[in-house]
């Protein structure tokens, strides 16, 4: 999937991707992750989502990454944020309320970077990435984070013959041999959401299910 893309919905205001409320699985698993008050959470291709919000309302030290400016700007407008802004080799880093956000490509964190982040909360990043780019992505972000790092994965499971992604369906197997090398991922819920989704029903969809998964990195694993 390249870029371009991802940009050109931002700028066409195509951003159905985009929830007007907080993810549900959210509130119901993240506090079993045992993260404490302070903790830097890496919220990867994180758009405008307000879980963003949630997240800092719990005591976590945001830091999301996005490719498309606009995005980055429409959250902290939306929000009522007045960020301040700086540079890095890194991207732009806008700051404000909790949260820091990186108008940036994900690929190009830093190691120091991933490495400071205790958590990470993905709803958005691994099934927006087609086939090609799930394991690059996974080696870069999650093989960095601290050794024993946790976070909490959402992901979609339907035919992925009966409707072109993104999102992508990522079924529970590629998820395991995505992630084993170097974390867990413990399936904590799956539920069949194509009810509360009729969109994907109109483009062709029968069952669309939907996991929460915990991660937790795997320090014997580091080297595996």
């Amino acid at each position: 999937m390249e870029a371009d893309f991802w940009l050109e919905r931002w700028r066409d205001g195509r951003t159905h991707f985009h929830q007007n409320n907080i993810t549900p699985q959210l509130p119901r698993h993240w506090p079993s992750l045992g993260l404490a008050a302070g903790s830097r959470v890496l919220v990867p291709l994180c758009g405008k989502s307000l879980d963003m919000l949630w997240l800092a309302r719990q005591g976590m030290r945001v830091l999301g990454v996005e490719l498309s400016q606009l995005g980055v700007e429409q959250f902290f407008a939306e929000n009522g944020l007045q960020a301040a802004v700086h540079e890095s080799a890194a991207g732009s880093h806008y700051v404000a309320g909790g949260i820091e956000i990186i108008h940036g490509d994900i690929f190009k964190l830093d190691a120091p970077t991933l490495a400071g982040c205790d958590g990470v909360y993905d709803r958005a990043a691994l099934i927006a990435l087609p086939p090609p780019m799930r394991a690059p992505y996974v080696k870069h972000v999650y093989a960095q984070l601290p050794p024993r790092y946790r976070g909490l994965l959402i992901t979609l499971d339907y035919r992925q013959a009966l409707m072109n992604g993104p999102p992508f369906s990522v079924p529970d197997d590629e998820v395991q041999a995505l992630y084993r090398g170097h974390s867990t991922a413990e399936v904590l819920e799956r539920s069949d959401i194509l009810r509360e989704e009729p969109k994907f029903a109109e483009r062709g969809l029968t069952a669309l299910d939907t996991l929460a998964y915990r991660l937790e990195g795997r320090p014997e694993g580091r080297h595996g």
